[in-house]
């Protein structure tokens, strides 16, 4: 096959990562790739024959776009790859990287399976998220995880009035609500009480953050439902932050408008396993209890 293509994304904070990254680059160039490579990280990399790219269209016509680093780094290339609709692995090279399908052990059999092509590929959904005041348009953009409306100051609690299809459904004090996608469930929705998700499912999930009411149960809403928070007019300014990487302010009587994303991000699965699996794996969850440990025997 020719006229393949690959896009490296990669954690540049480290020389291991570098170094990594060069391994990978350079497996693929000797199977034929052309590499491309961000203009920004092309010179930490030092991957000879690299093409550096800029801009949205960065992965435009690429074969895979591979992220190496935490997930941090595979929000970043996926900001790259759901628009060119490019296969997305990631290979984490930090510490939890609940998102990467590969680990650093394996970064050989993944480049080969990439090689050879025998991955498959899930379709993770998304969120599009709208931000209005005074029915001006003050920003749109998308998450794979989460969109959160939190407050601006500190010191002062947010008063938010939540719709699900344009019903009111309940107003919180409180630190923020995440929406989230089942991608997102095992990150700040989770951190903030909300349930894990298994990825195949599809819905969206709304939690509250330290919210003073009575009702404060995270919620499972379905995927064809929009979900529009209010920023109370009397209430201080808050923050819309999506994946935790595009932040827009919201002025008090701001409208936040959720729903399912019109594009997916496509991530690489290298093997069949099952996600109960990497649940166990990711956050050593005790399978055989307290009796089966030694120091209690």
């Amino acid at each position: 096959m020719t006229g393949r293509e690959a896009l490296l994304v990669a954690h540049t904070g480290k020389q291991s990562n570098n170094e990594h990254a060069r391994t990978v680059g350079a497996d693929l160039l000797d199977n034929g790739f052309t590499v491309r490579v961000l203009a920004d990280e092309a010179d930490q990399l030092d991957i000879p024959r690299a093409v550096p790219v800029t801009g949205e269209a960065a992965a435009e016509g690429v074969e895979i776009v591979i992220a190496l680093g935490g997930d941090g780094t595979l929000l970043r290339a996926a900001e790259l790859a759901r628009p060119a609709k490019a296969p997305l692995l990631g290979i984490n090279l930090g510490k939890v990287g609940f998102l990467a399908e590969a680990e650093i052990g394996d970064v050989d059999k993944a480049v080969r399976e990439v090689v050879d092509g025998t991955y498959t590929v899930d379709e993770r959904l998304t969120v599009d998220v709208v931000a209005e005041h005074d029915g001006r348009l003050v920003g749109t953009s998308w998450a794979l995880n989460e969109v959160t409306v939190e407050k601006g100051a500190r010191e002062k609690m947010l008063e938010l009035l939540v719709e699900v299809d344009g019903r009111p459904l309940s107003r919180y004090g409180c630190d923020g609500v995440v929406c989230a996608t089942p991608t997102g469930s095992t990150a700040y929705a989770f951190s903030a009480g909300g349930p894990v998700v298994w990825p195949e499912l599809e819905a969206l999930l709304l939690v509250p953050i330290s919210a003073h009411a009575l009702f404060s149960r995270p919620l499972v809403i379905a995927p064809t439902s929009t979900i529009t928070v209010n920023v109370e007019p009397f209430t201080s300014f808050a923050l819309l932050s999506c994946d935790g990487r595009r932040v827009i302010d919201l002025a008090p009587g701001s409208t936040v408008t959720v729903r399912r994303g019109a594009l997916p991000v496509r991530v690489v699965r290298l093997r069949e396993r099952p996600f109960t699996d990497r649940l166990v794996a990711k956050f050593g969850l005790p399978v055989e209890g307290w009796r089966h440990n030694k120091r209690h025997g």
